[in-house]
């Protein structure tokens, strides 16, 4: 019996995120990600149970990478501003993160954890994407009670879309660029200032 294949997983992981970037989530395949990587087939599944464990992999490590800088601005945001100042911060937080590493940004932005199947992904895995939906639901909920002492649905649908939609969708068709930050704060900001409907 052959000696088997040594493999970097996280070149691996970078492989795979380079591949999402190019083609989106659909062009990630184990056939693409060993032809990119000289890695086999065999080799590939030896460390990814199928395709969907490698996507949810993908995501999860960019995710909580982005979700640690989000904080940070967050923080900072607190300190030196007023209560709007933070949701400001976590809304240009996809922006400010594309500057870091531009690749992970667009593969958060392209895709959400709902969005990864969890058939043929371990269930820890699985836990760790549910973690992911619930720490960004927990922050809008703290947001829209920071802002405007609600923390309702309605308030915090308002607040999903001040810090997760509307960054998303500019990003993704306006790119990462000034205009498309001053649009993206001025739009949460008047938001903001009008606050959810009763």
């Amino acid at each position: 019996m052959g000696r088997p294949q040594e493999v970097d997983v996280d070149a691996l992981l970078a492989h795979a995120r380079a591949i999402w970037v190019k083609g989106g989530m659909s062009a990630v395949t184990i056939r693409a990600l060993s032809e990119r990587s000289g890695v086999s087939n065999g080799a590939i599944y030896y460390h990814f149970a199928s395709r969907d464990d490698l996507l949810a992999q993908v995501w999860a490590a960019e995710a909580t990478a982005f979700r640690a800088f989000r904080a940070d601005q967050i923080e900072a945001a607190r300190r030196s501003g007023n209560r709007e100042d933070a949701a400001v911060a976590a809304s240009l937080a996809t922006g400010g993160y594309a500057d870091v590493d531009g690749a992970a940004a667009r593969v958060l932005v392209a895709s959400r954890p709902d969005a990864v199947s969890s058939d043929g992904v371990p269930s820890q895995l699985v836990k760790e994407l549910s973690r992911h939906r619930a720490l960004t639901d927990g922050l809008v909920g703290d947001l829209a009670a920071e802002v405007w002492d609600r923390s309702d649905e309605v308030a915090q649908k308002l607040m999903r879309n001040c810090v997760v939609d509307i960054p998303a969708r500019i990003f993704m068709s306006a790119g990462n660029d000034p205009l498309a930050r001053y649009a993206i704060e001025q739009a949460v900001r008047g938001v903001l200032a009008a606050g959810p409907p009763n």
